[in-house]
């Protein structure tokens, strides 16, 4: 029994830093007029018990690999038909920085698997792991690989295994859906076969909220991801129940509710009890978001007559204005560490997307490409953001870095698709 559970215990070989390697990680200003790509060659994986014969089952591994490594924004992995996909080749004339060197053997029912990261440059293997798993636990193992390979090079980890939940309406109706980075493995989360919306992962992602208007009013909803049948009603209050916030620590929620007439910001048991109300009659208050800390809320309100981004003590309840420039300021996304704010701007007749310090000063604008960008939700890492791209009446989910570079669209699903929001890093 034992033989078929993930064993991620490392029987592993990790080399510590050099003092030499501590000093060359990756340079990860992307705005420098130095940067560059960092080139990594990932080769077709071997089997031991069949080194001489490629598979198809090579050839997998190492393009999913490649495709998590590539897809952090700052690697580009080298094709590895440019060197024959050899383990052997010469990586200095191929113009590799890095190696992902990855060998197997087939024991029973399982899989025991060696990856390596090796830097060229300096002739030495920086990351070694011996995983043995069952075979349908060969993806989840390259992925987690990848995502220390990000970390042993930068000091942040990768984030792979991350998901992405958004609203698509290809099923006729506007539901929920959830997908990995790559769009691989899709899931429908709800089935209400009427509108949903706003969907927002628990800070262990394990639980959705999201509002549904099937029963005839914007009701607020929890469903437990581990399984695929139960929702639980989390506010059916009258009016509004909108786009709850997580706290960090997962034990409370702030939500939009409109029971008293004006809609208002309150914090949320997660059983849905009130705790006290933060907002009270200042304009609509709408699209809550912590602080990684959990000590300030960033929110939108239009209580100086035009939607702008503000930012309260969640404790004290104080309140300062973020944004000045611009007549329509909403969605606001507070990064992961803390240092940006990104939201969306109506800009020049489009909304575009901006970012802003949490203590203020001047915007910075993200994106200037044609049709409207709305909804930005950051990735675990803080290195890019998703968002939502409408053009020509189509909407589809788009990536761009923190810094404003490397815009590509996400997925190719059918229908259109809206108001993303990333999970958090997967232990």
């Amino acid at each position: 029994m034992k033989q078929t559970l993930i064993t991620l215990v490392a029987i592993l070989f990790i080399l510590p830093f050099s003092d030499a390697w501590a000093g060359k990680r990756v340079n990860l200003d992307i705005t420098s007029a130095e940067f560059r790509k960092i080139p990594v060659a990932v080769p077709y994986f071997v089997n031991k018990n069949k080194p001489e014969a490629v598979q198809q089952y090579d050839r997998d591994l190492a393009v999913l690999a490649a495709k998590a490594l590539d897809f952090h924004g700052f690697i580009q992995t080298i094709p590895a038909a440019s060197y024959g996909a050899r383990q052997d080749a010469n990586w200095k004339s191929v113009g590799a920085d890095f190696t992902v060197i990855g060998q197997y053997e087939v024991s029973g029912d399982s899989v025991v698997m060696e990856l390596r990261l090796n830097n060229v440059i300096e002739g030495k293997m920086i990351l070694g792991r011996k995983y043995t798993f069952p075979w349908n636990k060969s993806r989840k193992m390259i992925l987690k690989f990848c995502d220390e390979a990000i970390e042993k090079m930068t000091g942040i980890p990768g984030i792979s295994e991350s998901k992405i939940a958004f609203v698509s309406d290809k099923s006729g109706q506007k539901e929920i859906y959830l997908a990995d980075i790559f769009g691989d493995s899709v899931r429908q989360v709800t089935r209400h076969k009427y509108l949903a919306v706003s969907p927002r992962f628990s800070p262990d992602n394990s639980k959705l909220t999201y509002t549904s208007y099937h029963r005839g009013n914007a009701n607020l909803y929890i469903t437990d991801l581990s399984q695929d049948k139960t929702t639980q009603a989390l506010s059916r209050r009258t009016g509004l129940n909108m786009a709850p916030a997580w706290s960090p620590n997962g034990k409370t929620l702030v939500a939009t509710l409109s029971k008293d007439g004006n809609p208002d910001l309150y914090q949320l048991t997660i059983d849905g009890s009130i705790v006290r109300r933060l907002t009270e009659n200042a304009g609509i208050n709408v699209s809550p978001n912590f602080s990684p800390d959990g000590q300030q809320l960033v929110f939108v309100s239009d209580r100086t007559g035009e939607p702008q981004i503000y930012i309260m003590d969640f404790n004290t309840g104080s309140t300062r204005r973020l944004t000045y420039q611009g007549n329509e300021n909403t969605t606001p996304a507070w990064s992961p560490d803390g240092k940006w704010i990104v939201y969306t701007c109506k800009y020049e007749g489009h909304y575009q997307l901006f970012k802003i310090s949490p203590e203020g000063g001047s915007p910075i604008q993200l994106t200037t490409s044609a049709g409207d960008h709305e909804a930005p939700s950051w990735s675990p890492d803080s290195r890019q953001i998703v968002f939502s791209r409408s053009v020509s009446g189509k909407k589809k989910l788009y990536v761009i870095s923190q810094s404003g570079r490397d815009m590509r669209q996400l997925y190719s699903f059918d229908g259109n698709q809206t108001t993303p929001q990333w999970s958090y890093r997967v232990n």
